[in-house]
């Protein structure tokens, strides 16, 4: 394979796209990190800057605000959380049952990431005006694909209720992720799998007795 030069050909109607490219990543990575790490508020955008190792004026060419790039980072962080949850309850296969148990397991090995800050979704809303909608938007976005996916799950359970009992999984894993985040303690994903056993297990049993009963 031939080698190809490592400059690039400033005439080149293409010559800035790898460039912004480039750049637009640091700024998410960065942003990414101290938004989650520090606080959006509590993040100015000279930090996020340097840790990105551009000017200013790039992330105001890419982004053209603060506000805009924090949309981009949650929609960024919130599409790569959901293909790696929806992919843990997946892989291995099983019915529905053995998918929605890998639940809180796969929880349980993000709490135990050294940077594990929580929820993003749920830490930009909190940290904003509560009647403001910038933000939750994105996260009711966000949580509508989570439960969607779940729900129907719930539906292959068997569950007479789906939107219920998605609802109530999604109650303990928003219960177990802010717990965590304060705790520093992965295994509260335990409790939490602890609690959604009976749930399941009653969805289950009670697709058994309909079945039984035709």
């Amino acid at each position: 394979m031939a080698k190809t030069s490592s400059k690039k050909n400033s005439s080149s109607p293409h010559a800035g796209t790898g460039d912004d490219e480039s750049a637009r990543g640091r700024l998410l990575s960065a942003a990414t990190h101290l938004f989650c790490k520090n606080g959006i508020n509590a993040t100015g955008i000279d930090a996020i800057i340097e840790e990105a190792g551009t000017a200013k004026t790039t992330l105001y060419k890419l982004f053209g605000s603060k506000t805009n790039l924090v949309n981009a980072v949650l929609e960024s962080e919130g599409k790569q959380w959901r293909e790696w949850f929806i992919a843990a309850m997946e892989d291995g296969g099983g019915d529905a049952q053995a998918k929605l148990t890998r639940i809180f397991p796969a929880l349980k090995s993000w709490f135990a990431e050294e940077r594990f800050y929580g929820c993003p979704f749920i830490n930009a809303v909190g940290e904003h005006d509560k009647d403001a909608k910038q933000f939750r938007n994105i996260a009711l976005k966000h949580k509508k694909i989570v439960l969607g996916h779940i729900e129907k799950l719930a539906v292959e359970l068997g569950s007479s209720e789906p939107a219920v009992l998605a609802h109530q999984l999604g109650l303990l894993i928003d219960g177990a992720i802010v717990a965590a985040m304060i705790s520093r303690d992965p295994c509260v994903a335990d409790t939490a799998a602890l609690t959604a056993g009976p749930l399941l297990g009653q969805a289950k049993a009670k697709k058994k007795r309909e079945l039984e009963a035709v």
